[in-house]
Parts: structure tokens; sequence; C-alpha cells
């Protein structure tokens, strides 16, 4: 156990990152970014943990958090995850993981945002013209991941992305790089993963304003970049038990760094060859968003695993977001 302590006091103070770690003004750098459904976690085990999941991944979830973890599990897997986010809009992933060898990986992943038709107002019509709009976002994510040594591994995600705004679309490419280590001490793993690299993005499109004015020229932004720095290990590790600690540095290109923390206890039944899950999170230093909580179910069925996870996460002024993930791996 002290040499657990020792690890984690070393984490916390030796990451390498050019701000402070919670900088007075860095909210000032909101609404910076575009695309910010990329931002919405997916896995009902991920957000239940507080969203500190980059040195845990061990799921097909890994196709959004660190490519790099595709080779932390050697079944195939299909993940499919329903998230009921605020004003009725919903939030969907599709992953889909398989194992070319027990080195190598390939995954394919969707992410899909949608809500109903929304009447179209102007200053003369406030409550509506007649016409009716739509907005959606899609991402589709081609991902590859390499165990390098028995310690180390790495991943990389190629995603493109699109925006519909009415007649307006976005339309772009970005990168993710992750990379996961087992120190060697214990189980404690160490991550780092950067998402949603690119180029700044701006809608393709012409609009009508009032007095028949058309606009077709659009400001760019960048997309929501995420740095991520992760640290898991097991502190229980029985057979009949397990308890999983991670702890999560977060460095958004639009907002101040924050930290996330998450606990997953695992109740093992060898007769059945099931699992009984209990998660808890934190987020601190995040605008409106704190804790969440989860539970799940792993078990096999004929020829194949099946996971089911649930998800509550709170936040103050919006309500909670409910996820539920179901898992089939073979």
């Amino acid at each position: 156990m002290k040499k657990f302590v020792l690890v984690l006091l070393v984490f916390i103070t030796a990451i390498p990152l050019r701000a402070q770690l919670f900088p007075t003004l860095g909210a000032q750098r909101a609404g910076i970014s575009s695309l910010q459904f990329l931002k919405i976690g997916v896995g009902g085990r991920a957000s239940s943990m507080g969203e500190s999941f980059v040195a845990v991944v061990d799921d097909a979830s890994a196709l959004y958090w660190n490519p790099a973890g595709l080779v932390n599990f050697s079944e195939n897997q299909i993940m499919f995850s329903h998230n009921k986010w605020f004003a009725d809009i919903n939030h969907d992933y599709l992953g889909v993981v398989y194992h070319l060898t027990a080195e190598d990986a390939i995954g394919l992943s969707v992410i899909a945002l949608t809500m109903d038709e929304m009447k179209v107002t102007t200053e003369f019509a406030p409550f509506g013209t007649g016409e009716y709009f739509t907005f959606s976002d899609i991402a589709v994510g081609l991902s590859y991941s390499r165990k390098m040594t028995d310690k180390f591994s790495f991943g990389g995600t190629l995603r493109y992305v699109e925006e519909t705004l009415d007649k307006l679309k976005m339309r772009g490419i970005l990168i993710d790089l992750g990379t996961f280590y087992y120190t060697g001490l214990g189980t404690s793993r160490f991550a780092v993963a950067v998402t949603n690299f690119g180029n700044q993005l701006a809608p393709d499109g012409e609009v009508s304003l009032v007095g028949k004015r058309k606009k077709s020229d659009w400001q760019s932004f960048s997309p929501p970049t995420m740095f991520r720095v992760g640290f898991a290990f097991e502190p229980i590790m029985e057979d009949m038990q397990r308890l999983t600690a991670s702890l999560q540095l977060n460095h958004p290109n639009d907002n101040s760094e924050n930290v996330g923390v998450g606990l997953e206890y695992a109740y093992i039944i060898p007769e059945l060859g099931s699992q009984l899950f209990l998660r808890g999170g934190y987020k601190f230093n995040v605008e409106d968003q704190d804790y969440s909580f989860g539970a799940g179910l792993k078990a096999p069925l004929l020829i194949s695993t099946v996971s089911v996870d649930y998800a509550y996460a709170h936040f103050d002024r919006l309500g909670a977001a409910h996820r539920i993930t179901l898992s089939l791996g073979i």
C-alpha cells in the first residue's frame, strides 16, 4: 500500500503542464471551440466513475476515451450506449472492436446527437413562421491499437465529424492519440490521451436574412481538443471482490483544467462467471457538474458475455443525465 501512495503522490506533483492546475482565468476560454457534442462522455461505466477512465479503459468505450485501451481486453466486443441528455436531446454511441492478434486491435465507433424538429422564428414571427429546422451531429471514427510490450501500448483514431444546422453543414477530420503503461507496481497504470485534435472548422452553406440579404461567410473555430492524464490501480484485488481507483487530470482547450476521481467495486461470483458492480465518481472544478454513480452486471450468455451498465450524472442547474449501456463480447 505504501508503494501505491508513493506513486499517487508522484503522479499528482509531477504532471508536466504549461498552465497551473486550476488557472484563475481559465474559464475565459469557454465558448472558443466548435463541435461541443464531442465533449459528452460515452458509456455508463465511465460516466458513473466521474469520467475518470483513460487509465481504466478495458472495453469498447476505449474508442472514445483512449484508443490505446483496445488491446487491454481479449474479446471482440460490440457496445451500444444511450444517453438521455437535456432538453429532449438524445446522445448515442456505437462501438465495435475486433482483435486481429493478441497484440493488435481495430475498432469502429459512431457518435450521434439528435433532437426533434424546431420551429423557425424571426423577430417578426416570434411564435414561428410555419417552417421547421433540424440540428444534428455525427462522428465516425476508425481506430487502431497495438501492444508494443507487455506493459506499454498505444493507439490512434481517425474521425470524420459533421454538424448540421438547417442549411448549414460543418465537416472535418480529427485525430485521437493515446498511450497506456503498466508501471510494474502492483496493478497500477498510467495513461495519456489527446482527443479531437485538428484544424479549425467553419460551416458551409448560405442562409437568408431579413430584407432578402444572404450570408455565406462564417467564422471558423477550433475543435474541442482535450488532453487527459490518468492513473489507476486496485487497492483490493481478491478472488471474490475487486476495487478499482482512478484519478484523472483533464486539460481542455476551451476551459479551465479539472480533475475527476472514480471508484469501481466488483463483486465476483465464480460459480456463475458473473460480476456485479457499484461505481461512483466526482468532478472537481467543472461548472455545474459534480457527483455521479451507477451500477452494472456482467454475465455469460450462451457463447458470449453480456454487460449492462447504468450511470446517473448530477448537474446543479440542468438536472441529471441518465446513461444505459449494453455490451456484447465474444
